[in-house]
């Protein structure tokens, strides 16, 4: 069942009213009641209504001031999928069934101001994607295992509700189920479209990362399994090959527990140093995994930094040949062009390391290549004794890919692009790849310190795990109102001072040594100890969330 595509929004002092471009029946929201109907057409949109075009509605988010409808008035289109087309969300408004905030008082305006700022902070985030027409909630195997009347259903009820990312602030819709035409789910993570040719032959590369959200959050905050299972940075990742009607998918996955799975074989990868505290995690890991004792789970580790020393990353092609048997037995997902299944994937391959990005995408793009070698020859696009890494036009393609797809998903978890995209795009470890990993360390040392926290507020607000109360700032407490004073600010802002001035006085050369090194000795003792102050009392200067931890599922 078909969301609407193209709609116009008409809004009045008393009403928003959605209406459908194909001119079918009306949407209208009573800013007054809050009551949400489905109406004929017949002459409500007055003539001094303002109207704007939008390609969907995201939801419905409850604040302190009341309800704020969240309409996509930008889009940019992906590509097809099986002759539907995919899209990412370029822009949105936020309009609120207020007319005003003097109902409020200052706190409580002031609170809803921030509220209103985490929910615009997840809305910037440039990796939101749908399809009126198309679940891509689903992969394309998990699709084909559903009956008929499966895709009868409304897109936002067939979806699978752990890569729904609107699905909290879309309830207030989804639970009229006449509303199904307007209930367009979201997906946050990667998608990539691309019509590629090799040897005369064109075919279309696909790469779509689903993120969960459940136990969603940023690096430092969100870690780890929860009481439930539920475990921190869950993507799954699905390469997919269309030609000539042939549709091939092949699965990987990263951070996901054992007892969730029901494929027939896991291989589970664990990309970490066989050294201080990663080694400890690596042992208690492989320890849990021998006390399943489940026969169709195995573990391979893999010691990263020792095997690719030197810069030496070709070198996780030993760890790949290792794994070959296991990926010829796992197989990937073929339906023909005539709706027939020739073969499917029976198992998947399970990569973690500390964060699982950047070693985790070095090495799910070398496993992803191998099978597409063994798609591509079985298509007959690919000769006989020919690779990937034969054909450059296409290599380049798919390096650039899956080099995108690592910063984009290292952005959304760590807040900076990946570490190691230059050996992905280019199949070589560089010294300017490796001072920019240097750099993006420093940055995410930064962010994730002392600027996490309000991301974890904006992603709990969103996805409702923390549910604002009208009452906060009056009757109530709000979390918000927790306030730091000006040392949490001063020391940092101290520490970067002094070090900029440091800098600066080692750098520019001064008419007398003696002053200039009095300065640099001054500065110097600066960076010292305010940098001494924050190691010693880390913690205390951390961005910590404020909103609840709970990661409540939906249902």
């Amino acid at each position: 069942m078909a969301v609407h595509e193209v709609l116009r929004l008409h809004i009045t002092s008393e009403k928003f009213i959605v209406e459908p471009e194909t001119r079918g029946q009306l949407l209208i929201i009573d800013r007054v009641t809050q009551d949400i109907s489905l109406q004929a057409s017949q002459g409500q949109i007055p003539a001094s209504a303002i109207t704007k075009t939008i390609y969907g509605i995201v939801g419905i988010a409850r604040l302190i001031a009341g309800p704020y409808l969240i309409v996509i008035t930008k889009r940019e289109k992906v590509g097809e999928l099986k002759g539907h087309t995919v899209w990412r969300i370029a822009d949105t408004e936020i309009h609120s069934y207020k007319r005003t905030t003097t109902h409020l008082t200052e706190q409580q305006n002031s609170l809803n101001k921030m509220y209103l700022t985490l929910i615009e902070t997840m809305l910037r985030v440039e990796s939101f994607y749908y399809s009126h027409t198309l679940d891509l909630t689903h992969t394309l195997q998990r699709l084909h295992n559903t009956s008929p009347e499966f895709h009868n259903i409304a897109l936002h009820e067939r979806a699978d509700q752990r890569f729904v990312w609107n699905g909290h602030i879309l309830r207030e819709l989804t639970q009229q189920p006449e509303l199904s035409h307007f209930c367009l789910p979201l997906v946050l993570g990667f998608i990539e479209m691309s019509s590629c040719q090799i040897n005369g032959k064109s075919f279309d590369y696909i790469l779509i990362s689903r993120r969960c959200i459940y136990r969603a959050g940023t690096r430092f905050n969100t870690r780890g399994v929860d009481s439930q299972g539920q475990v921190a940075n869950f993507v799954e990742t699905e390469q997919i090959i269309h030609y000539e009607g042939h549709h091939l998918s092949f699965v990987q996955i990263v951070y996901v527990t054992v007892v969730c799975l029901t494929l027939v074989g896991v291989m589970v990868m664990v990309v970490v140093n066989h050294k201080g505290y990663e080694h400890q995690m690596e042992k208690t890991y492989a320890q849990i995994v021998a006390n399943a004792q489940n026969e169709n789970i195995r573990y391979e580790s893999f010691d990263f930094h020792k095997e690719c020393k030197g810069m030496r990353f070709d070198r996780v092609s030993v760890l790949i040949d290792r794994l070959e048997s296991d990926r010829k037995r796992f197989g990937y997902f073929h339906q023909q062009r005539d709706k027939t299944v020739v073969s499917t994937q029976c198992g998947v391959f399970r990569t973690n390391c500390m964060d699982c990005l950047d070693r985790t995408n070095v090495v799910q793009s070398m496993l992803a290549v191998a099978t597409l070698n063994d798609q591509l020859t079985r298509l007959g696009i690919l000769g006989s004794g020919q690779s990937v890494s034969d054909q450059k036009q296409f290599d380049t393609v798919f390096r650039n890919i899956w080099a995108d797809h690592a910063d984009v998903i290292s952005k959304q978890y760590a807040g900076t692009g990946a570490l190691k995209t230059d050996f992905t795009r280019t199949g070589k470890r560089t010294v300017a790849g490796a001072l920019m990993d240097g750099y993006n360390s420093l940055i995410r040392y930064v962010k994730n310190n002392f600027q996490d926290g309000f991301r974890q507020d904006a992603i709990d607000l969103f996805l409702g795990n923390h549910v604002v109360e009208e009452t906060e700032g009056l009757t109530t407490s709000s979390p918000l109102s927790q306030q730091r004073d000006w040392k949490y600010y001063a020391v940092p802002v101290i520490c970067l001072i002094a070090f900029a001035m440091m800098l600066i006085s080692i750098l520019l050369p001064g008419e007398d040594a003696r002053e200039q090194l009095m300065y640099i000795l001054f500065w110097g003792s600066a960076t010292a100890i305010s940098m001494a102050t924050l190691m010693l009392f880390g913690t205390v200067f951390v961005d910590q969330p404020r909103l609840t931890q709970e990661k409540v599922k939906t249902d």
